[in-house]
């Protein structure tokens, strides 16, 4: 696995710059403005999310569990609406909803900069999931349906587009720490402002350049379909393994800053361990998809990339009975970043393109969103589980040792295989929807 691994990154040094800047030249005016405003969403999201827990536990007094349940609420009122969103976007189209999304995400971060008891901050939070439950769908749906379009006019491949746009937004996912940890140097409430403020900007540069009408782009009115996904087995069963990874995911806002918090005496590292998984997603992202994929199915993909998240918790766990401190204390939290974020680009573009084969035609949308959603539901339960277990007072290894058995577990929770490839969602003579 290791050689894997290392083969797979190595193809990083053989992408042509040149041809990225080459496929930026040829996109559209709508596909540049999409990606650069996913960039612009991480910023915002990142300068504030990585600081909340110590936030939440310091500065407003909540319990361990208290600070993880609503931590998982965020994730759930972001991730487990997202099937709402993408239906809204279907039906109105995606100006509103990406207007709609950023004004409710100025008011959220606002809110949560004044907020001092428990129920604003989960108003607030609610707020802040809820608006990226509309303009996420909105704009990942649009920057796929129009890398189509750049595909069928002969520009090239619509992953190169696919690719920019995870670019973008895990370098917004770089700078929006360094961001916030400097402004947290001042006050939560500033980092907060300040997070406001890019999507104020976000919101003004849609409400100028997006198209009030975008062409090709109509509405649908698909209906029902529900009660034959609940009885698909196998997607249900690739939805709970998929939360067990977003589970463990979550850890990096709700476990990972207590364990800086431990080893430096402060959150100051937390900005550049995020920073380092951005950076691990930019530059191998793309290598190790290729090479994964070159050489295995999806399942394995998957399976490997739950067991070196699994193996990130392991690293903290054998570290902790020797309870270091300063630089060496937090060599076993980098180690957990970078077997997370080396999962991270297994589990998630295999689950993606796993859920067409899985869905029953003509309703890729209401699969797609019920990934996110029954994953949503998954973190909203464990995270307040996990919050719970650390606050029991256990010997400093077992949490980490049991959030590593979580993801470890989960492989078996995978189908047995992908089964027969097949694309849901495209009528003949159209486009398949990308992979």
């Amino acid at each position: 696995m290791t050689y894997l691994i290392s083969r797979t990154l190595a193809r990083a040094t053989r992408i042509p710059k040149p041809a990225r800047r080459r496929t930026w030249t040829k996109l559209s005016p709508l596909l540049r403005l999409l990606i650069l405003t996913q960039f612009a969403f991480n910023i915002g999201f990142y300068a504030v999310l990585p600081f909340l827990a110590q936030h939440l536990g310091t500065a407003i007094g909540m319990a361990g569990w208290m600070v993880g349940f609503v931590l998982g609420l965020r994730t759930f009122s972001q991730q487990g609406l997202f099937v709402v969103g993408g239906w809204l976007v279907d039906r109105y189209g995606v100006r509103p909803i990406v207007l709609t999304g950023c004004t409710l995400r100025i008011a959220g971060f606002a809110w949560l900069g004044y907020a001092e008891t428990t129920w604003a901050v989960i108003g607030a939070v609610l707020s802040i999931g809820f608006a990226a439950a509309l303009f996420s769908p909105a704009v990942e749906s649009e920057v796929a349906r129009q890398a189509m379009i750049t595909e069928q006019e002969g520009h090239g491949p619509r992953t190169r587009v696919l690719a920019l746009f995870t670019v973008a937004g895990q370098a917004g996912a770089f700078v929006g720490p360094l961001l916030g940890g400097l402004l947290l140097a001042v006050d939560f409430r500033i980092a907060c402002l300040a997070g406001a403020t890019v999507f104020v900007f976000v919101l003004a540069g849609h409400a100028w350049l997006m198209p009030q009408h975008i062409p090709g782009r109509t509405p649908t009115r698909e209906r029902g379909g529900v009660r034959a996904m609940l009885r698909n087995r196998r997607f249900l069963a690739l939805c709970c393994a998929y939360g067990a990874y977003l589970l463990a995911y979550n850890q990096l806002y709700l476990s990972l800053p207590d364990e800086v918090e431990r080893a430096a005496g402060s959150q100051t590292p937390l900005s550049w361990l995020f920073a380092l998984s951005s950076l691990l997603v930019v530059f191998a992202q793309l290598p190790v998809t290729r090479g994964i994929g070159d050489r295995l199915d999806l399942r394995r993909s998957m399976a490997i990339g739950l067991l070196l998240v699994a193996a990130g918790f392991a690293v903290v766990a054998a570290a902790r009975p020797a309870d270091w401190t300063g630089v060496a204390g937090l060599l076993p939290a980098a180690g957990y970043v970078v077997l997370l974020t080396l999962g991270q680009m297994l589990v998630v573009p295999a689950a993606r393109a796993w859920v067409p084969d899985l869905a029953e035609n003509g309703r890729l949308g209401l699969y797609t969103g019920a990934l996110s959603s029954v994953s949503g539901l998954i973190v909203l339960i464990g995270s307040s589980a996990t919050g719970f277990l650390f606050d029991l007072g256990l010997p400093t290894a077992v949490p980490w040792l049991l959030l590593a058995a979580v993801p470890a577990l989960a492989v078996a929770l995978l189908p047995r295989s992908p089964g027969e490839a097949r694309v849901a969602g495209a009528a003949p003579g159209e486009p398949a929807p990308p992979r």
